[in-house]
């Protein structure tokens, strides 16, 4: 078969589209398969256990719309706990306001989450997971307030509010 430049330019512009695709639905990384937790249900059991967006969230890493969250302009003592499975993971001690539109940590606590590389969408961020059932909470930036310097940016639709 003789293939010409046309030829050549589309089969290139469907690699590329191919190799972004791949990236955009399945480029994050092994690291997540690879990692056993505590807490384990099956797909059919989180989607009884979970609204569908917390299960969008928590167990296929979607984000929440920015503003959508009542959790982001939550101001009570208390903690934030897991919606997956009720792990508290972080103190209404650590909030701030970030201006994002998410409810924005500066530290987890103890023994609460684990971060891993995430390379999907084209980008080189640090996911943040529930330690105990895996579920992805948000991100983690270097752009946060004192002591820690950090943003554990985080969505509400993975989180649950416990009042103290």
């Amino acid at each position: 078969m003789k293939m010409d430049r046309r030829t050549a330019i589309g089969a290139g512009g469907m690699g590329l589209i191919g190799a972004a695709a791949a990236l955009w639905f399945g480029g994050r990384s092994t690291e997540a398969q690879a990692e056993t937790f505590e807490f384990r249900l099956s797909d059919e059991q989180w989607k009884k256990r979970l609204s569908p967006q917390a299960y969008a969230v928590l167990r296929h890493a979607s984000t929440e719309r920015a503003g959508s969250s009542p959790l982001d302009h939550e101001k009570r003592r208390g903690v934030f706990a897991c919606a997956g499975c009720n792990l508290p993971v972080y103190s209404s001690a650590a909030k701030f306001d970030s201006g994002t539109g998410w409810p924005s940590f500066f530290q987890p606590l103890p023994n609460a989450v684990r971060t891993r590389n995430d390379t999907a969408f084209f980008m080189a961020r640090t996911e943040v997971h529930c330690r105990r059932c895996g579920g992805h909470l948000g991100h983690v930036f270097d752009d946060g307030p004192r002591p820690t310097g950090k943003r554990y940016c985080m969505n509400g639709a993975a989180m649950r509010f416990i009042p103290a």
